[in-house]
């Protein structure tokens, strides 16, 4: 058995990193937000510390640590903003760390990692989940082979988000890293993990609630459209009430997994316990993928674009 902390308790996320430390066979044994509202750890870890104050977390963990019952593991599920930090204190508390995606919102801040990790002697896992999505397995195997030829992808995905999203700390692109930071992360990890670097990057459209642009990968030439605005819902998705439409289509394929995430994190804390998890190396591309996006001039709907690109744009709902 492996005895973790945890920061992040009260936060969206940290119900699955709960369930997997359980599915694991292993305990926590420190927890940590400054919202109390954590009422979660009573389905996984009743006895656990809780911590509303970092200096106070801190503290019972060295003591523990003194005693000889230090953690072994550290995991991650704060603010995208605040992942940085909190992998370092992971660090300081001599455990490997866990950390939700986005690993960072920099990619300078995963080579300032690798220092740590080389000083602390301890590992930094991310959670990168679609890789072991059986269906995304799937298409890994299935393009492994493509040599000869590009396909064309398109990807949608829009997760509906009311106003209470831009008074959040997600509603800060500085904190967050906007919208194809936090909602797209994982897709462009995916992508980047099936059809191989980016050979070219085009941002057409980016504001406080989508993101679109095209990519050309090694394999594969994609347009891609993220959302959390409701009114850019595809019809058939609000005829049938569903606020979340996801779908990636090559070749008049569609690429179904809507389902199957349930299990996900659990796999992950499997493979990073036995050796097999995604490091520094691994989460790199996409978070300088992410970056590159967030930095550049939206060329409008011009050229290669997918679609929903040409949708009016709205108004900031604080404006």
């Amino acid at each position: 058995m492996r005895l973790f902390g945890l920061v992040g308790a009260s936060g969206y996320i940290a119900p699955r990193h709960l369930k997997a430390i359980k599915d694991t066979g292993n305990s926590l044994v420190a927890a940590m937000d400054p919202f109390d509202c954590a009422g979660v750890m009573d389905s996984f870890f009743p006895r656990s510390a809780f911590f509303t104050e970092i200096e106070r977390f801190d503290r019972h963990l060295g003591k523990i640590r003194k005693n000889g019952e230090g953690i072994d593991f550290f995991s991650v599920c704060s603010p995208n903003y605040l992942h940085d930090a909190h992998i370092r204190f992971g660090l300081r508390q001599h455990a490997d760390v866990i950390c939700e995606k986005p690993l960072v919102l920099n990619p300078w801040n995963i080579e300032a990692l690798e220092d740590a990790e080389s000083e602390y002697g301890k590992r930094i896992y991310n959670i990168l989940q679609l890789r072991h999505h059986p269906t995304i397995l799937s298409l890994k195997e299935k393009y492994s082979s493509l040599t000869d030829r590009k396909i064309d992808v398109d990807l949608t995905y829009i997760t509906s988000r009311g106003i209470w999203y831009h008074a959040s700390w997600k509603g800060n692109e500085r904190k967050s890293g906007g919208v194809a930071t936090n909602i797209g992360i994982h897709f462009f990890d995916m992508l980047q993990w099936i059809f191989g670097k980016v050979q070219e990057n085009k941002v057409v459209i980016s504001s406080h609630d989508r993101a679109s642009g095209y990519l050309e990968l090694e394999k594969a030439r994609v347009r891609w459209f993220l959302s959390i605005n409701s009114d850019t819902l595809p019809k058939e998705a609000i005829s049938d009430g569903k606020r979340t439409f996801r779908s990636i289509q090559s070749e008049g394929e569609e690429w179904e997994f809507s389902g199957g995430f349930e299990d996900l994190h659990t796999q992950s804390y499997k493979a990073i316990l036995e050796g097999k998890g995604f490091g520094l190396e691994e989460a790199m591309p996409s978070i300088d993928l992410v970056h590159q996006i967030r930095i550049a001039k939206p060329t409008g709907p011009t050229g290669e674009f997918h679609p929903l690109a040409k949708l009016p744009l709205s108004k900031h709902p604080f404006d």
